[in-house]
């Protein structure tokens, strides 16, 4: 049976798969494989999580993590360093079971991203 902390993680998750496509709309069409490897990175972290694998969980959610801050690589180095700080910090919250904590780190690495509703000025 699920604990009460169970929903949140997979709902934070969905929620990050959610937003995947609006990193393909800022960064473009030719980040669309890497974005592909993170999703499936973390639809296995949420399967592994529902198995009660919480290492392997935050195992997966690190590597999506680490994809996303590489695509930050070619465009800033520096954002870069700072979402792989964040991805860090992110999985830290994740392991003591601070998920307050890491949906702000996810929030943040998103913000940081460019990954948000933009009003068209057309």
């Amino acid at each position: 049976m699920a604990d009460n902390h169970e929903p949140e993680i997979p709902a934070a998750l969905e929620g990050v798969l959610l937003r995947l496509g609006e990193l393909e709309v800022v960064l473009g069409k030719q980040v669309g494989p890497a974005l592909d490897a993170v999703r499936a990175a973390l639809i296995a972290a949420m399967a592994a999580r529902d198995r009660g694998d919480v290492p392997g969980a935050v195992q997966q959610i690190g590597q999506a993590m680490n994809r996303l801050a590489a695509l930050a690589d070619d465009l800033d180095p520096a954002e870069a360093a700072m979402m792989r700080r964040l991805a860090e910090t992110f999985r830290a919250a994740l392991l003591r079971g601070d998920t307050s904590g890491a949906k702000q780190r996810a929030a943040a690495m998103f913000e940081k991203s460019g990954a948000r509703e933009k009003k068209s000025t057309s």
